[in-house]
């Protein structure tokens, strides 16, 4: 029987995956960390749950996004379900590389034959900070108010960016999950 449930904060520029054991009790200690980098100082083991990768040389991009959707999907080999946060309609910039990068990973957990559920991104941010327009700032503070976690310090950054919040992000995608497959069981 699989256990490991998934959280995807998944982008082209910092890619952030929150893993967890459902026979644990959830919180932050219990959860596992991994994203991608293109900082140096970030690229490490930041605490015991987080570690941080660099980014694998790439000519293109769908070879970015098909390097981006490896490393993920072998993280996420053996998973009960995972959760990633659904697209914001209010996106601008690159929204069809982004569409692009997402459809590649999907396609790859398709193979894989792992579950995928798509969390709205204003359920991911109701259930940090009970509203669903909050601000990354919101879920910062949520988040150190739930966990007793500063990521700020533990990242040593002086303002709040990645991969602080694709940690957080990540944290929450996986928690709406829960809260949602919970909800549906009662």
């Amino acid at each position: 029987m699989f256990h490991m449930l998934i959280g995807i904060d998944y982008s082209i520029t910092c890619p952030c995956l929150c893993l967890y054991d459902e026979r644990q009790e959830f919180k932050f200690n219990n959860c596992f960390f991994y994203y991608l980098t293109n900082t140096k100082k970030y690229a490490d083991k930041i605490a015991p749950n987080i570690t941080g990768e660099s980014f694998q040389e790439y000519i293109q991009d769908v070879d970015r996004f098909d390097t981006i959707s490896q490393w993920a999907s072998n993280l996420c080999i053996g998973a009960a379900d995972i959760a990633v946060e659904g697209y914001s309609f209010g996106s601008k910039g690159r929204v069809f590389n982004l569409a692009e990068n997402m459809g590649i990973l999907k396609h790859k957990l398709y193979k894989l034959a792992i579950p995928v559920t798509i969390i709205e991104p204003s359920k991911v941010k109701k259930c940090a900070t009970g509203k669903g327009n909050a601000d990354k700032q919101a879920m910062y503070e949520a988040f150190t108010k739930e966990t007793k976690t500063n990521l700020l310090s533990v990242f040593d950054q002086k303002t709040l960016s990645n991969p602080v919040t694709d940690v957080i992000d990540s944290y929450y995608i996986l928690k709406a999950m829960i809260q949602t497959k919970n909800n549906c069981q009662n």
